[in-house]
């Protein structure tokens, strides 16, 4: 075997043990290569399982790799293991999740503001789900909680990171003056919150 195979056999060994996303840092770490050959060996593989037309795939999400069964097989995959099928998002579910990606790190009074609706029993549902998280606070009176959308988000709908989200649909002119204005207000409070800190 070469040193080429040998390289990718390994990083598939450690992404099919691991069943979750492996940072490619820690990939170079355990194989003592650098970030360009693992990049490399992992998209010469995730290639390879494209045009053998495998039942797996290499996914690239973000600054990690993970395995994960092919696309096409899906009905098959959810005949075999029907008792493990998750239960599908509601259109309120998604609506908020949407709301979360397109305008992360992201309070939920802000997307309560955007869907004019309460939104915390889809928030707690989608964070118990694993499809979003917390990520700090707002530097504002109450310290609102902030949240982002997680790695399992990314895999759930085939995305390797945020810029492969589609645009957004044309928004009125006043709807773009308010977030404008939300997020230059953000912007600042950010700002306010650095120079705060030592």
């Amino acid at each position: 075997m070469d040193v080429q195979r040998e390289v990718e056999s390994a990083i598939e060994a450690v992404l099919f043990a691991s069943g979750e996303p492996v940072g490619v840092e820690r990939l170079c770490m355990a194989l003592d290569l650098d970030r360009v050959s693992v990049d490399g060996a992992c998209r010469r593989l995730a290639d390879r399982y494209r045009f053998e037309r495998r039942g797996m795939r290499l996914l690239q999400l973000g600054t990690s790799y993970q395995l994960c069964s092919a696309p096409e097989h899906a009905e098959v995959i959810r005949r075999a293991l029907e008792s493990r099928r998750p239960a599908r998002l509601s259109q309120t579910a998604l609506e908020v999740l949407a709301v979360i990606a397109y305008f992360q790190p992201i309070t939920r009074a802000y997307i309560d503001q955007i869907r004019g609706v309460d939104s915390a029993y889809t928030v707690s549902m989608l964070v118990d789900r694993g499809l979003i998280e917390e990520c700090g606070r707002l530097p504002v009176p109450g310290r609102p909680i902030q949240y982002r959308t997680t790695q399992a988000f990314l895999r759930s709908f085939g995305l390797s990171n945020l810029n492969d989200l589609p645009d957004l649909p044309n928004v009125s002119t006043e709807e773009e003056k308010t977030g404008r204005a939300l997020e230059e207000r953000l912007a600042q409070l950010r700002g306010e919150e650095e120079a705060v800190e030592p």
